[in-house]
Formats: C-alpha cells, sequence, structure tokens
C-alpha cells in the first residue's frame, strides 16, 4: 500500500478533497461581531422612556405643598343671646303696632307708620341683630350694626376689656358692639372666684389665682375645656379666647394684610328715607 503521507511524513494535498483544504489552510482572523444597537444607542425618536426619565412633577408637588394647603374650619362665632332675643321681641312688637296703623289708621296715619318701618326696623335689626365676631386662623370680623371691621391677626395690637370691648388694630381703635360688658356678671363671677378661693387647700401658700403668660388668670382646678368659667364674665372669657388666638396666629404668611372697614349700606340708606319722610308728613300735617 502506498503512504498518503509520501516519504517526508506530510500529507499531500488532493485538489478534489475540500476537507483536507478546510483542515490545512490557516484559519482567515474572524471579523468581530457588529454589537447589536441597544436602548441607549436607538435614536431618539425610538428610545422608550425608563422609570428614571419619567417626570416628577406630581412627586415634587406633593412633597412641597403650599402654605395655604390645609383643612379649613369655620369661623367662631360670638354674639349676645340677650341682645338677639330684644331684637326678636322689638321687632314682633313694632311689626304689630305699624301692622295696625297701616289697616286701621285714618288720614297719614299709614304713611307716617310705613315711614317709622323704614326708619325703626333696619335700625333694630342693626343694634340687635347684627352684632357679631367671626374669628379664624387669618383674621377676625367684627360686624357692628352699621360697619364691618375685618382685622387680619397680624394687625391686631390689643384687645382689651373695660367697661365695653375694643379692638385695637392698624393704629386705630374699633368698639367690638357684639361682646357687651356686663357690670352685674363680673360682680358674680368675683364672688364665685371668691368662694371658690376660699374652698381651695392651697388658699393659704400665697398663690391663689395663678395665671397665665400675659397675666390672665389661669383656667380653674378640675375646669373642662371649651366650658364656661363660672369665675369669670362671659365678655372676660371671649376677650381671652380672641387675645390666644391672635398670638397663635399673627405669625401666619394668611394672616398678614391691611385692616378693611365697609359701611352697611342696607341699615343707612332706608333709615335715611324714612326719617326725611317722617320729617316731611310731619312738616306738612
Amino acid at each position: 500500500m502506498t503512504d498518503p503521507a509520501g516519504e517526508n511524513g506530510h500529507s499531500q494535498d488532493t485538489p478534489g478533497n475540500p476537507d483536507s483544504d478546510q483542515s490545512h489552510q490557516p484559519a482567515e482572523p474572524q471579523q468581530p461581531a457588529k454589537p447589536q444597537p441597544t436602548a441607549e444607542a436607538q435614536p431618539k425618536g425610538e428610545a422608550q422612556p425608563t422609570a428614571e426619565a419619567q417626570p416628577t412633577a406630581e412627586p415634587q408637588s406633593a412633597e412641597k405643598p403650599s402654605p395655604g394647603d390645609g383643612p379649613k374650619y369655620a369661623d367662631r362665632v360670638f354674639r349676645s343671646m340677650p341682645s338677639l332675643l330684644s331684637g326678636v321681641l322689638l321687632l314682633a312688637v313694632g311689626a304689630w303696632l305699624i301692622v295696625d296703623a297701616a289697616v286701621y289708621g285714618t288720614g297719614r296715619t299709614p304713611w307716617a307708620a310705613l315711614a317709622a318701618a323704614l326708619l325703626f326696623v333696619p335700625l333694630i335689626a342693626a343694634y340687635t341683630l347684627r352684632p357679631a365676631v367671626y374669628a379664624n386662623e387669618d383674621r377676625i370680623k367684627v360686624r357692628n350694626p352699621l360697619r364691618t371691621i375685618v382685622a387680619p391677626w397680624a394687625t391686631v395690637e390689643s384687645l382689651r376689656s373695660g367697661y365695653s370691648v375694643e379692638l385695637l388694630a392698624g393704629g386705630r381703635k374699633y368698639q367690638v358692639w357684639a361682646v357687651p360688658v356686663s357690670l352685674r356678671q363680673r360682680k358674680r363671677a368675683s364672688r364665685v372666684a371668691a368662694r371658690a378661693a376660699a374652698e381651695d387647700p392651697y388658699a393659704g401658700r400665697g398663690d391663689r389665682t395663678p395665671t397665665r403668660p400675659g397675666g390672665r388668670p389661669a383656667a380653674r382646678r378640675g375646669a373642662v375645656a371649651g366650658a364656661p368659667d363660672p369665675t369669670r364674665a362671659w365678655s372676660d372669657q371671649v376677650v381671652d379666647t380672641l387675645r390666644e388666638t391672635a398670638e397663635r396666629h399673627a405669625s401666619r404668611p394668611q394672616a398678614a394684610g391691611e385692616v378693611t372697614t365697609a359701611w352697611c349700606w342696607w341699615v343707612i340708606a332706608p333709615a335715611v328715607v324714612g326719617l326725611v319722610a317722617l320729617i316731611v308728613l310731619v312738616a306738612t300735617g
């Protein structure tokens, strides 16, 4: 048999054998594979937004709420119940008299009754039913018979209760008609306070009436928060509450501003018309 390797021990290539060509020819260098386009290498128009590229406007608004956000509470209203009852009673009596004069009167009596109604009904409502004090976290609104005062807490300088309750705001002084001062209530409250001090086991230790910051009397022992204090007159309790509200909210940004006043024309105009009508009727009668 003939050795295919030949005498020198090297294999001889056969022209027609493809296997021998592939196994003995030097291997060609492989071309590096072309990188496949990834999401980062894709064109901008085809790139899909990732979680990091999502807009963050909503989380930022949730993390930084505006200072005005938050629950809004209804205004606290302070007004005199005896004044309301007396106003209702006066209006009822006045309505009866005016209707009787207008229906059964003769001559100019019905016209005089109508003119008196224009004059007195608005004034009675203004001085008995209208006065009120509204207080919230931003401002105090004092509704007097003929005028309404709105004062942000930052402008309130003082609230004091002497023979009447006064509001000092914006460098001016305003009367508070809705909170009348009763000297009888003060005397009765003083007697109750003296009786409670005598029954206090700490009465002999020199500190009968503890005070809050600012010199106002502290709540008595055993008192329920928000309950009426029999040792203080109602007007003094209202003034204390308004002072505490002013001290607590005066630094809020929403409590800044200017004092505004507005006249109550729906009271003034009818009263003036009724007064002029009465003067004309009396002068021409």
